[in-house]
């Protein structure tokens, strides 16, 4: 018998809520402390705090306090009456989108509860365990409702995770600027408190619904843990499905608005950005939340959700599910409970701990949470792996049982861990303009916008190498070690400090939506060059996420390719046999059909943009010289209605797929297909997402004209300033949309294989099976 768990069941019951609720706590009292900046000119309202704040971070200060001395209160009615105009057309947007996903939620949930249903014939006797014939196991049919449960579960968690992110960062935006006005250490507490509301909402929530879930399902399935850890699979799919729409969707609107509004104000017109005279500008406000927040919170949900799934569910047949051993079944959760705890402590680090005095503090400020959280979370992790795991175990590894020391899947968490280090700043080199990839690329501006085009698209494709040897290593150490478990948790090692990975991504579009108020409302030149501060850190550290978020989706989907080829009974996948090698053909051809669809669909909506904007500019008197208010709702209209219609044939493509190719050509030839998607998405989304990374720093880098490299291609209006335009409209579908959605792609595909394995084993390969 393997030896027990130090950690008691009673405790580990008892930890895995109190850390999540823990981390909802911490979040509300974020967004206390970001209440009291209030976005009225009642200054006594600002300065209740009193006390020990005052004076520092800004809560003790009027709100109406120039640093000139000026005193205008309609600066502040301007800043939130455009932070409503943002808000609300968010909200309609989300509403929008969330009804037609709504509908497909209903349809696709049938779809799982009467394919695994079938697999038994709708059977409600008990049958004969998968990998262990003396025991019985719950009926296929109580598979397929449980999975259905969990799936809209996963849904509604993924959904409501995106929708609180966007209202607190439409909530916190206007009062970013307000704050900018005080100092940019001011600004920046209250948009990286903001962020961590979100951050630790969403990792906390998804964490306590999991958990009560399992127990909720574990009261009907008893013993049954294969059976019970099988239909858990299904909180994975329901929180990617959400997250593709919600990352197709908001990447679609957000970028049509923000490449029309560059094409018209800022080449022809030749305006600043955010300008109030552009009809486009609050679409593209409006846009950075609903893509850029929304689609970022159910997108990294999504991987969290799903790495979790694949660790249970290899490890429900493994030496943990055997024994019913709870505490080392958790052990999962007890990762992301950690996590939890050390990313409040490394939160403390930018808020409470040191103040940012000048704009050159905070993008090491920035970086200085990633190194902290995994500095911390590597001793968080010896420590749950002492504790809740025995000292040796055995982990299963397709068809026989591996023996496994605790201390080597310490190291699987961590080389996941510290991979997601190293693909971060790897990005960050490649995307900031601090570096001299992005220098380069600025510089060839000089001449037009063809060679930066081609600068651009050679640093993408070279920027790929480092993070694919990071994601290869994690990939060889932790299957060595612990085969396609430690493959799982080395993904869930990445996901660990997720809290402080989204309050750091979510810190940016709050500062750029800040920058942009501060222009629309008027506000001086000084605090402009504050928000733009802010908004360039901001945006090298959204490209850390995508980074983090692609490395882990590679990770993930690999963990559950494996988990779905141990539970459809392929002991070996055979890239000389035709049903593979077709597989593999068009699993890698994929990447390429979606990215070509969003792409289209983004230049498709932002032409409509253009000609939207170009009509007002020539049609309305007055609105270049400021006299006339432009109609921002009907350019608002075109966003929400492009990207409803076109992220369905994108959406359909990903969740079609498995169930034709399963149904139709079997388990062999999906395998191809699910390691022909992993091995060509993973590539081109971080190419994509780097490209565009580099194209829009590039831009910031001639705009903010800091060194006198910069000036000699600026100022803005220039010839090189036009070309680097010209990059970055190019860039934002590559950045926005097409690469972070195929992360979606390649997780969910193999999500939605593992629960429908059972089907694709019983009843796939018809045609095969007729020829």
């Amino acid at each position: 018998m393997v030896a027990l768990a130090f950690l008691p069941e009673l405790w580990t019951e008892i930890l895995i809520p109190v850390c999540a609720v823990v981390g909802i706590v911490f979040s509300l009292f974020q967004w206390f402390i970001v209440s009291r900046v209030r976005v009225s000119a009642d200054q006594g309202a600002s300065s209740s705090s009193g006390g020990a704040n005052n004076g520092k971070n800004g809560y003790g200060d009027y709100l109406i306090e120039e640093e000139e001395g000026v005193n205008d209160q309609s600066v502040v009615a301007k800043c939130a009456e455009i932070q409503t105009a943002i808000s609300e057309g968010a909200t309609s947007f989300l509403f929008t989108e969330y009804r037609y996903v709504g509908v497909f939620m209903v349809i696709f949930a049938a779809i799982i509860f009467v394919f695994l249903g079938s697999v038994e014939g709708f059977s409600t006797e008990n049958k004969p365990c998968t990998y262990d014939d003396t025991k019985t196991c719950k009926p296929a049919l109580a598979t397929a409702a449980f999975s259905t449960i969990a799936f809209i579960l996963g849904a509604v968690t993924s959904v409501l995770s995106g929708f609180l992110g966007m209202k607190i960062a439409t909530y916190a935006n206007a009062r970013t600027t307000l704050e900018a006005r005080k100092g940019v250490g001011k600004a920046f507490i209250v948009a990286f408190r903001s962020g961590a509301v979100m951050g630790f909402l969403l990792a906390a929530s998804g964490l306590l619904v999991l958990y009560i879930t399992i127990n909720v399902f574990k009261i009907y399935y008893g013993e049954d843990w294969e059976g019970l850890f099988e239909a858990i699979t299904g909180y994975g799919l329901g929180g990617s499905s959400m997250a593709l729409f919600g990352r197709v969707g908001g990447g679609i609107y957000t970028k049509a608005a923000d490449v029309g509004a560059d094409l018209v104000g800022k080449i022809e017109r030749n305006i600043p950005e955010d300008d109030p005279r552009n009809p486009a500008v609050i679409a593209d406000n409006v846009g950075d939340n609903v893509g850029d927040i929304a689609g970022m919170g159910s997108d990294l949900f999504g991987s969290y959700a799903e790495a979790s799934c694949a660790a249970l569910v290899v490890a429900s047949i493994s030496s943990f599910g055997i024994n019913h051993d709870f505490t080392a079944m958790c052990y999962p959760l007890l990762i992301s409970s950690m996590g939890i705890l050390v990313c409040l402590i490394t939160t403390l680090f930018a808020t409470d701990f040191f103040e940012i005095k000048a704009v050159k503090e905070i993008e090491p400020a920035l970086k200085n949470q990633l190194i902290i959280s995994t500095v911390i979370m590597t001793v968080g992790i010896a420590i749950v792996s002492y504790v809740g795991l025995p000292s040796s175990f055995t982990i299963f590894n397709f068809g026989a049982q591996k023996v496994v020391k605790n201390w080597q899947l310490f190291l699987c968490v961590c080389v996941g861990l510290w991979a997601g280090l190293i693909i971060g700043f790897v990005t960050e080199y490649y995307t900031s303009n601090a570096y001299s990839p992005v220098q380069d690329v600025a510089d060839s501006c000089r001449t037009g916008a063809a060679t930066n085009v081609i600068f651009g698209l050679a640093l993408g494709y070279k920027s790929v190498i480092i993070p694919i040897f990071a994601i290869a290593i994690s990939i060889f150490v932790s299957f060595s070690f612990a085969a396609m478990y430690g493959v799982a948790v080395a993904a869930l090692g990445m996901l660990s400090t997720i809290a402080t990975g989204l309050a750091i991504d979510a810190y940016g579009p709050i500062s750029d939506n800040a920058g942009g108020i501060a222009e629309m409302a008027g506000m001086s030149h000084r605090i402009r060059e504050r928000t733009d501060a802010l908004d360039a850190a901001g945006n090298t550290t959204a490209a850390i996420g995508k980074g983090f978020a692609i490395g882990s989706a590679a990770l993930v989907s690999l963990a559950l390719f494996g988990a779905f080829v141990s539970r459809a009974g392929v002991h070996t996948v055979d890239v000389l046999t035709p049903k593979v090698i077709i597989g593999l053909l068009v699993g890698a051809m994929l990447p390429y059909w979606f990215s070509a669809m969003t792409m289209k669909s983004v230049g498709s909506a932002a032409l409509k943009m253009v000609e939207e904007v170009r009509r007002q500019f020539n049609t309305i008197p007055g609105l270049m010289e400021g006299t006339a208010k432009p109609d921002y709702a009907t350019c608002v209209k075109i966003s929400t209605d492009a990207s409803i219609k076109e992220m369905i044939p994108p959406g359909c493509l990903v969740m079609l797929t498995p169930l034709i190719v399963g149904f139709f050509f079997g388990v062999e030839t999906l395998s191809g297909v699910l390691a022909g998607s992993l091995v060509s998405g993973v590539q081109i989304a971080i190419s994509a997402s780097n490209t565009g990374g580099a194209w829009d720093n590039a831009k910031k880098y001639i705009e903010a004209g800091v060194s006198e490299h910069a000036k000699s291609l600026g100022p803005k209006g220039s010839e090189p300033h036009k070309a680097a335009v010209i990059g970055d409209t190019i860039g934002d579908p590559l950045k926005d949309t097409s690469g972070p959605s195929l992360n979606i792609l390649i997780k969910l595909m193999a999500v939605e294989s593992l629960v429908f394995a059972p089907f694709f084993a019983t009843h796939g390969g018809i045609l095969f099976k007729y020829l």
